[in-house]
């Protein structure tokens, strides 16, 4: 097929021509010591024609390991597109980031606050700036985000039931599990789907944190994107697939019946049957012990890592029904 020369593209005012990388840096507010801070974007442009996929992270600030993600596309140049555009955001939420918390300074979790207002609160104004000046130009969008609270998460794509093009399309990613969940009300996900842009969204690990696994399955699934729609430049490679995602369609939660000292016996992404015992709880002293069982057969797709719970915590995510 014939390769089309591609237009310019205009974004925050500045026209960025075929086959250019820029760096621009947004700024949405100063710090209260009046230090200008700015959320870099890096946009890399083919000479010819094709997709715009975007990819984001760091939506809550703690959320270290999407970060990481991004950024190995960013310094790898893996985001240099054969075709096509690539716009990469390593970091959305730079103040929480600074802090190592997931909200804004306004106390806002972001992503409850889309699509966002021009003159709202500061979470709710970077929203807007999102979905009215980037996500328009964009034909796909990839999510990073972790498991918070100490609750690592295996890595998975979540995406709703009935999209058939994303189930499609979080199979190329190849995530170890698929998640099919609701889209939340005024999260970034349910944004960008109202306005047409497909996004999968990542999860994997836990706040504040780094793995290598889960950053090589985010990187990997990327890579397996771009080459899927044309974009992936041929000094990269794909690696096969050894089998397929298991999509989990229900799932349950498992939580903790007493307060103490946790210390789970299952690694995130195994398989449990029902009555085996998952974890254990003890008081300081040795005198109190309980043990976890789980209460269906399935697989372990999230584990809290926290030493001290309290009654009523989550500890176990576990799938309750697959494909």
């Amino acid at each position: 097929m014939k390769k089309i020369k591609a237009k310019e593209l205009e974004l925050f005012k500045e026209v960025i021509p075929p086959g250019a990388s820029r760096e621009l840096n947004l700024s949405f507010a100063k710090l209260h010591t009046n230090t200008p801070i700015d959320v870099p974007i890096f946009v890399e442009r083919s000479h010819y024609e094709g997709p715009t996929v975007l990819f984001t992270a760091g939506i809550h600030g703690d959320e270290v390991n999407g970060i990481e993600i991004v950024r190995q596309l960013v310094s790898k140049g893996i985001n240099k597109p054969k075709i096509g555009t690539t716009i990469s955001i390593p970091i959305i939420n730079i103040f929480g980031f600074l802090q190592k918390v997931r909200e804004f300074p306004d106390g806002r979790d972001l992503n409850r606050s889309f699509p966002g207002s021009k003159n709202g609160s500061l979470a709710s104004r970077v929203a807007h700036k999102l979905m009215n000046h980037i996500v328009p130009q964009v034909d796909y969008c990839i999510d990073f985000h972790t498991g918070g609270s100490s609750r690592f998460n295996a890595p998975h794509i979540r995406v709703a039931k009935e999209d058939e093009e994303l189930m499609d399309l979080a199979q190329i990613f190849n995530a170890p599990f698929i998640l099919q969940s609701k889209n939340l009300k005024k999260s970034f996900r349910n944004a960008c789907k109202k306005k047409g842009v497909p996004m999968l969204l990542f999860e994997g690990g836990k706040s504040n944190s780094i793995d290598n696994v889960v950053s090589n399955t985010g990187v990997n699934g990327s890579k397996r994107v771009l080459n899927h729609l044309g974009m992936l430049r041929s000094k990269f490679k794909v690696s096969t697939p050894k089998k397929n995602s298991v999509t989990i369609t229900n799932s349950s939660w498992i939580r903790a019946h007493a307060s103490g000292m946790f210390k789970p016996a299952v690694k995130v992404g195994s398989m449990v049957k029902r009555g085996d015992v998952i974890g254990h709880i003890t008081d300081p002293y040795g005198k109190v012990h309980y043990w976890i069982k789980s209460t269906n057969e399935g697989y372990v797709f999230n584990v809290n890592e926290a030493p001290l719970v309290y009654q009523g915590d989550a500890l176990f995510h576990i799938s309750t029904g697959v494909l």
